[in-house]
């Protein structure tokens, strides 16, 4: 398998931590976050790219998916405020390779007054990132 999950969510966590300190982030689905703001970047798929498989080595190449969410419940400025936080996220996942194939604001059905932004993130990965 190839797993740079890690690596991904370092990357991405250390871009973001530089001008949002007190942001929470996670890899992992949680019902209810610490602090405000906060993003959820998760591995959604990691499966075999199937036409680089070979005779010799089964994966050669994974097939990755990551969902990002970025929340934020500021009375003013919410909106802009998961916007800049998804803007510093999208740059560090185009410098690592990955497509954003989905992105826009979603309703926050457990709570309306929490803005939220959900993108997916897709990439052809070899395990070099």
């Amino acid at each position: 398998m190839i797993d740079v999950e890690n690596k991904v969510f370092d990357r991405v966590y250390n871009k973001v931590i530089s001008q949002y300190p007190k942001i929470f982030a996670t890899s992992e689905y949680v019902r209810e976050v610490a602090n405000f703001p906060a993003y959820s970047l998760i591995e959604m798929d990691n499966r075999v790219n199937m036409p680089s498989r070979s005779l010799s080595k089964i994966e050669n190449m994974a097939d990755l998916m990551y969902e990002l969410n970025v929340y934020s419940n500021k009375k003013s400025g919410k909106k802009q405020e998961c916007k800049k936080i998804w803007k510093l996220i999208d740059s560090e996942m185009s410098d690592m390779g990955f497509t954003r194939t989905y992105g826009r604001p979603i309703d926050n059905l457990e709570d309306a007054t929490i803005y939220r932004i959900v993108a997916i993130y897709e990439k052809i990965e070899n395990g070099e990132l």
